[in-house]
C-alpha cells in the first residue's frame, strides 16, 4: 500500500479493479480546503488513458508488475513466440496483445515481457530498434534542401519518413515511442 503523496511517474496501482501506471501527477494544495493529487492514469489492460483526481494521503494498492527478459523467435499466423533465455520455456501471444509494437520487433531481438500474475498484459520495447530498409524511392538529384524526407518501408512493414540519403538496403534506428526515424545505422 502506498499514499496519494507517494505517487511517482511509473508507479503502478490497482484501483477500481484495474491496473493502472501513473503517467502523470500533481500535487495540488489551494488556498481553502484540503489538498489532493491531479493524475493522469494508463490502464495496462486496455492501454486508455484516464485523468483522477484523488485526495491527498488516501492509501491505494500497489500492483506488483513483472517484466520478464524474453527473446523474439519468430511469428506463427496470428500469434508470436517468445523464449525464456533461462528457462528456455516459450510463450504465445496474440497479435492483439503487440498492438502497435509488431512493427518494431524483429526475430532475436530482446524485449521484456509485462505480466501480472499470471496475466501477459503486454511487452515493453527498447527505446531504440535497428530496422532496414526495404522499399523506398530514389532521392531527387539535386534536392538540397534542408530536412527533405521521402516515405520508406522497412523489414517489419513499418512506414515512415525518412532522408532523401536512405536508400533500400540501409540499416536506420527508430525510436519505438514515436516511431520515427533517428539515425542511420553504422555497424
Amino acid at each position: 500500500m502506498i499514499t496519494t503523496n507517494d505517487f511517482k511517474t511509473g508507479v503502478t496501482i490497482e484501483y477500481e479493479g484495474d491496473i493502472y501506471q501513473v503517467i502523470e501527477f500533481q500535487h495540488v494544495k489551494p488556498g481553502k480546503g484540503a489538498a489532493f493529487v491531479r493524475t493522469k492514469l494508463r490502464n495496462l489492460r486496455t492501454n486508455s488513458v484516464i485523468d483522477k483526481t484523488f485526495n491527498s494521503g488516501i492509501k491505494i494498492e500497489t500492483a506488483m508488475i513483472e517484466k520478464n527478459p524474453m527473446q523474439y523467435l519468430y511469428q506463427n499466423g496470428e500469434t508470436h513466440v517468445f523464449m525464456n533465455n533461462d528457462t528456455f520455456e516459450q510463450l504465445e501471444l496474440h497479435e492483439s496483445q503487440l498492438e502497435g509494437k509488431i512493427e518494431f520487433i524483429t526475430e532475436g531481438m530482446d524485449i521484456k515481457i509485462i505480466s501480472y500474475g499470471k496475466e501477459i498484459l503486454g511487452i515493453e520495447l527498447p527505446d531504440k530498434v535497428v530496422l532496414e530498409i526495404v522499399e523506398t524511392p530514389g532521392g531527387a538529384k539535386g534536392n538540397t534542401a534542408s530536412n527533405a524526407t521521402k516515405e520508406a518501408t522497412t523489414n517489419t512493414g513499418l512506414r515512415l519518413s525518412v532522408p532523401l540519403f536512405i536508400n533500400e538496403g540501409d540499416k536506420i534506428v527508430v525510436s519505438t515511442e514515436t516511431g520515427k526515424y533517428d539515425t542511420r545505422y553504422k555497424e
